[in-house]
């Protein structure tokens, strides 16, 4: 920064005007008042937008037999950790078990383990002897190849369960190993304590004798009722019927809103508009942060947001804590056509670390005039609505888009009374006594995942530095 010395004679005058001074006199070139709070909102302009017509948008299913593939919860004090009893109707074998007294005694019996990491919890081909439920840290789900090698077919991470065949079956057995990656802890429910339990509790005896002895429906790999199809005959065989069957309770996605009360004063209206005028410079930044707080809510939103609507089987959990390139086309397998990813941009960093390690340095990918980084020519989008966590774990979405491809959409109303922008108006509510004015500025907006595949999650993607 330059500072200006005043022009001096030998005595100390000046000899001309200086420009402190001059500055009275003259005009100053202003800028639009500016919002640091303002991002590339990436998600919002990805999103096919679809017009919701009542406010109401429903999503049609075949019916799907899959059930119990809930993420369980847990009360954590301290060291200890225990299982809420109505979470253990996350498990198949105890859906709609409505006793919560006796849920509350199921719950008591399972006894917490905390192990260090590279500890088998489960061998193949053995019997399946108890039930986990994961509190804590990541497990590797191992199998055998061809050859008897071994290999990694999953990982199981905080909130999953496994081994619940041990409730039902007798004769179970572990269809993997199951090894700790990191110190873990869960919390295990023993078959002969299940013994135990049916023993002296009929009514929880008689539901899961139940659940064993019912036929399984028909259905395809992603658990919908099936469609009966022939094919490969000759001749004229006898055809069977079929139909295909339809969720009888859709979910119905309600158009949730944004909104704020915009006050401006009449003096401020009415004096101070030149050059810009006030009233529509408040009504921008508002607009704006209304738009801010919608791309956070269709992340994070507990109803709708994406990182809440993902389905369970469709979230996978990183393998050595940073974004590896085989995590990332892990996810990228899980669906067709996917058309994004999202991430937060220390993700993008950390992903493009591992990259660098790797000597891989993939192209970018332009979108609307803009390079953004890209895996397998899918751009990644930054977004910083996605949190990161205390101990430095975030999360990747990638996703399907449009209705067409029974993606994610955006849904929102076009056309509302005194709309400013679609699915945003701005309603005059009047002068008070204190002559201020207040205008109701609302946007309404949701999103809905059409298919379970659409939307998957990378979860435990560590984005601190690993130190040597």
């Amino acid at each position: 920064m330059t500072i200006e010395m005043p022009a001096q004679t030998e005595n100390g005058q000046r000899k001309s005007l200086s420009t402190t001074a001059a500055h009275q006199l003259a005009h100053t070139t202003k800028s639009e008042p500016q919002m640091q709070g303002i991002s590339s909102r990436w998600l919002t302009r990805s999103l096919p937008w679809t017009q919701v017509k009542g406010g109401v948008y429903r999503v049609n299913r075949r019916l799907t037999h899959t059930l119990g593939n809930g993420e369980v919860e847990y009360v954590i004090s301290g060291p200890h950790a225990k299982v809420i009893p109505l979470e253990l109707r996350e498990l198949p074998q105890l859906r709609g078990f409505a006793d919560e007294e006796i849920l509350a005694t199921v719950a008591g019996r399972f006894e917490q383990r905390d192990l260090p990491a590279g500890t088998v919890v489960a061998e193949f081909g053995n019997p399946m002897d108890q039930v986990l439920l994961i509190v804590h840290g990541k497990l590797a789900k191992m199998g055998a190849g061809e050859y008897g090698e071994t290999t990694k077919v999953g990982m199981l991470g905080g909130g999953d369960f496994f081994g619940d065949a041990t409730l039902t079956d007798p004769d179970a057995i572990w269809p993997v190993t199951i090894k700790t990656v990191t110190p873990t802890t869960m919390l295990v429910l023993s078959r002969s304590t299940v013994a135990q339990l049916t023993e002296n509790i009929p009514a929880l005896a008689e539901h899961l004798s139940a659940v064993a002895q019912a036929p399984a429906p028909p259905q395809n790999k992603y658990g919908e009722a099936e469609i009966v199809i022939s094919s490969g005959h000759s001749g004229e065989p006898m055809l069977e019927g079929t139909y295909v069957d339809y969720d009888g309770r859709p979910r119905e996605y309600e158009l949730s809103l944004g909104q704020s009360v915009l006050r401006v004063h009449t003096r401020v209206a009415d004096l101070f508009n030149d050059p810009m005028d006030q009233i529509e410079q408040q009504l921008r930044l508002t607009i704006e942060a209304l738009y801010e707080r919608r791309e956070y809510d269709l992340v994070n939103n507990p109803d709708f947001g994406l990182l809440n609507n993902c389905d369970l089987k469709q979230r996978i959990y990183t393998e050595s804590g940073a974004p590896t390139p085989d995590d990332m086309d892990e996810l990228l397998s899980m669906r067709r056509s996917t058309k994004l990813f999202l991430a937060h941009p220390k993700a993008i960093a950390a992903f493009g670390r591992e990259c660098s390690e790797r000597g891989l340095y993939p192209d970018p990918v332009e979108v609307d005039g803009h390079r953004v980084p890209a895996w397998r020519g899918v751009p990644i989008f930054p977004c910083g609505k996605i949190p990161v966590s205390d101990t430095q774990t975030t999360s990747i979405l990638a996703m399907r888009t449009g209705e067409k491809d029974q993606g994610v959409i955006g849904l929102h109303q076009t056309g509302i009374p005194d709309e400013y922008e679609p699915s945003l108006n701005v309603r005059f509510k009047g002068i008070d006594d204190q002559s201020i004015i207040s205008y109701l500025v609302s946007c309404y907006y949701s999103a809905a995942v059409l298919v379970p595949d659409a939307l998957g999650i990378l979860d435990n993607v560590l984005v601190a530095r690993q130190s040597d």
